[in-house]
């Protein structure tokens, strides 16, 4: 503290000799020079409301997260017909995959509660269903989650072989995860047509869905559907690995645990699963035994590290959709203009969302009484820099000696 009231001496001692200013830029003024020691105040007073508010988070959380497996596994139980169709052999799976949706609904949970996440999640809906713009945002909303998200279009602007990679990776875990948890659910299952034995039967949930040939081209494609998904993880996680030895940039960021650790679940889980295929293919199933407790392992160990490592950005991704919307209802709505220099500088709504969510975060930023209730982010972001290089200026510039002796 002896420092701070140092630093504000002298940039008090400083401005007496500065020609006279408004009222509101000396309050904007004061205000950027005491930012450092409003933040370590404010991020101990988070602390402390983080803790008050901790319990009900988590037991928020942890109710949703208990809804939606308890929900799963009923699913799992009525569309297996009462596990009729069940394979016993596959409830490793089976009991990863419901830990995994624990896990990840219950940290979705704990980041919609936080109050940047919660403004963002509220604000995007509330914009996606304006009745103005509803029907054009309906259409935008499907171009989006194509181009954007499926396409993966926001990944190719930073590189085409760094978009290839991810879009590889995405399209061919997809696919894996459309094949492999409806199966080992029990909710679809193939059976031979009574009195052919060449042509096989697909049922979903219990009911007929199709016949096909057994040697045909339809079931060939279908039968190794988990092979030209590992093709494709294969292929991306290839150029991944290019990327992170070539490039030095992403080498000297990356960290084993968040950028290597689920290359490598990738491409195990793949290379398990090819060699499954080898051993029944044309080794005679040989080793065929390792290989599946070896492949049960992997994909049992990633489906456990879902929802804490990288893959959880799957699931946070999307929401990326609904702020879209709520900036696009900002460019369209009433912008802010800076109490300094009055231009317009960002939509009103969102520096108003911006205010609550640093109250609630504890941060307050209001300026001094006298400047009628103004608020710091009502600044600009060019007039900061100035107002903080002239702030750091004031507090550091040494008093005359005619000032100090009077």
């Amino acid at each position: 503290m002896d420092l701070w009231v140092e630093l504000r001496l002298r940039a008090e001692r400083a401005q007496n000799l500065r020609r006279p200013r408004s009222a509101a830029l000396v309050a904007i003024e004061a205000a950027t020079t005491d930012f450092v020691r409003d933040f370590d105040a404010a991020f101990c007073r988070l602390g402390t409301s983080m803790k008050k508010d901790g319990a009900s988070s988590v037991s928020r959380a942890v109710g949703w997260a208990m809804l939606l497996t308890t929900t799963l596994a009923v699913l799992i139980v009525v569309g297996s017909r009462n596990l009729a169709h069940f394979d016993a052999a596959l409830v490793g799976y089976t009991f990863a995959t419901l830990f995994a949706a624990f896990g990840i609904t219950y940290r979705y949970a704990v980041w919609l509660q936080r109050p940047p996440t919660r403004m963002y999640w509220r604000r995007g809906w509330q914009a996606l269903f304006t009745p103005r713009f509803l029907a054009r945002n309906l259409v935008t909303f499907v171009r989006r989650a194509a181009v954007e998200v499926a396409g993966n279009r926001f990944i190719f602007r930073r590189g085409v072989l760094r978009g290839v990679a991810h879009w590889t990776i995405m399209w061919g875990c997809i696919l894996a995860a459309a094949i492999t948890f409806p199966l080992v659910w029990g909710w679809i299952h193939f059976e031979t047509v009574p009195g052919s034995a060449e042509t096989y039967r697909t049922f979903v949930f219990g009911y007929a869905a199709g016949d096909f040939p057994v040697h045909s081209t339809l079931a060939f494609v279908v039968f190794h559907g988990l092979v030209w998904a590992s093709f494709l993880v294969i292929g991306g996680v290839m150029l991944a690995f290019r990327r992170r030895m070539i490039d030095h940039g992403a080498a000297a960021a990356q960290r084993f645990g968040e950028d290597i650790l689920p290359l490598v679940l990738l491409l195990a889980i793949s290379v398990t699963g090819l060699m499954l295929t080898v051993s029944y293919t044309w080794l005679h199933g040989y080793a065929y035994s390792f290989l599946a407790v070896l492949h049960a392992a992997t994909v049992i160990l990633t489906l456990l590290f879902l929802p804490f490592g990288k893959f959880f950005h799957i699931f946070q991704r999307p929401a990326q959709l609904g702020v879209g919307f709520y900036k696009d209802i900002g460019e369209r709505s009433e912008q802010a203009k800076c109490i300094r220099c009055s231009r317009e500088f960002a939509s009103a709504a969102m520096i108003r969302d911006l205010t609550v969510v640093e109250r609630e975060l504890g941060f307050r930023y209001e300026l001094q009484p006298q400047s009628a209730g103004q608020h710091f982010q009502e600044v600009c972001p060019r007039c900061r820099r100035a107002l903080f290089g002239l702030a750091q200026a004031a507090a550091w510039t040494p008093a005359r000696p005619e000032d100090e002796h009077g």
